[in-house]
């Protein structure tokens, strides 16, 4: 029976002020590639992508320094902000052609790095996308865990694919990745687009780990801007909703419109009042507003897809020569995300030539 070859793992690590804990991460995250290495679970090529998400704080120095003197580890650092799902995005893209497979993991650690042999183990089975899935929400507040439910409702209401307790904790082999990059839209939902792929899906359920140290980066205002993101870029049954919406505020009012003309006919028992007409027009103003606004949401992301903006610019690349080896080198692409690379070993060639 032929064994089989270890796959090339890429461990994608997006951050975003994480100075307080993304130091212990990283050795937590090395020490594991480093062991799994040892188990020939994975290739000895295997590496870790780390994303700054354009941190204010000291995580790039901490991100450097860590890449410049750990061979297998690679820094992307994004020119200002741009949000985790951009973020990722550029950990997927770089690892596109560079590995076998992905895992993209949060840098607070609080999902399971143990389960990391279980992704693999399905992967060789032949899936090409397997999920993280927690097992419960014991872990959270009470403010989290019910926002988090009203997020999954939300989106399972409203027509969006995703699954309940799936963050991105998820592994993508090389086809999935393949898949992927002809995606070409800038609104990005990656746990929706993730299954629209049409590949083999697996799942791998876990227990959330606490956190160590710092706060969870996911405030409401960007799980809802994350939750409308998603509605828009998968779904159309806002608008769907809003035109019933219509026929009902249009039937009812057709019918008291038939009751106020049976009442002034028919009967003494109209009664002059400013309720008659103002409570209808605040009604109808009201619905008339939302309807603008979630028809609105649909205009903008056709106004910001038209202008085929990028999702992000990256500022620098750090990492060490040593960490990619040859016949990974000539499978790499020649695209608009590899041109601001500043390799460690060009740039102490260019001190010492200075």
């Amino acid at each position: 029976m032929e064994q089989q070859v270890a796959p090339v793992l890429a461990l994608i690590v997006p951050c975003y002020n994480e100075e307080s804990l993304i130091l212990s991460s990283l050795q937590t995250l090395y020490d594991k590639l480093d062991s799994l290495k040892d188990q020939n679970i994975i290739a000895t090529q295997s590496f870790i992508i780390c994303i700054d998400d354009g941190s204010t704080d000291q995580s790039p120095v901490i991100l450097q320094d860590f890449a410049h003197h750990h061979p297998f580890c690679t820094l992307i650092k994004l020119a200002k902000n741009y949000g985790h799902q951009n973020a990722l995005l550029a950990g997927l893209k770089y690892a596109h052609k560079r590995c076998d497979c992905c895992i993209s993991i949060d840098g607070d650690l609080q999902q399971d790095i143990d389960k990391i042999p279980e992704f693999i183990a399905k992967y060789s089975q032949g899936a090409q996308i397997v999920l993280g899935i927690r097992n419960d929400r014991k872990t959270d507040g009470f403010f989290k865990k019910w926002s988090a439910y009203g997020f999954y409702t939300m989106m399972q209401l409203l027509g969006t694919p995703t699954i309940k307790n799936h963050a991105d904790y998820r592994l993508l082999g090389s086809k999935a990745l393949e898949r992927l990059m002809v995606f070409k839209e800038s609104n990005l939902f990656l746990r929706g687009l993730i299954l629209e792929l049409g590949a083999q899906v697996e799942s791998v359920y876990f227990d959330v780990k606490p956190r160590t140290a710092g706060e969870s980066k996911y405030s409401l205002k960007k799980m809802l801007a994350l939750a409308i993101n998603g509605i828009t870029s998968f779904s159309i049954r806002p608008l769907h909703c809003i035109s019933i919406g219509g026929g009902i505020v249009f039937f009812v009012s057709f019918l008291l419109g038939v009751y106020s003309f049976y009442i002034a006919l028919f009967t003494d028992q109209a009664l002059p009042g400013w309720a008659s007409i103002a409570l209808p027009l605040y009604f109808l103003g009201g619905i008339q507003l939302l309807a603008l606004g979630v028809i609105g949401e649909y205009i903008g992301k056709i106004y910001a897809e038209t202008k085929q903006r990028p999702p992000y610019l990256i500022d620098s690349i750090t990492a060490s020569n040593s960490q990619r080896p040859l016949s990974l080198l000539q499978n790499i692409p020649n695209t608009k995300d590899t041109q601001n690379i500043k390799d460690t070993q060009n740039t102490k060639d260019t001190h010492a030539s200075k």
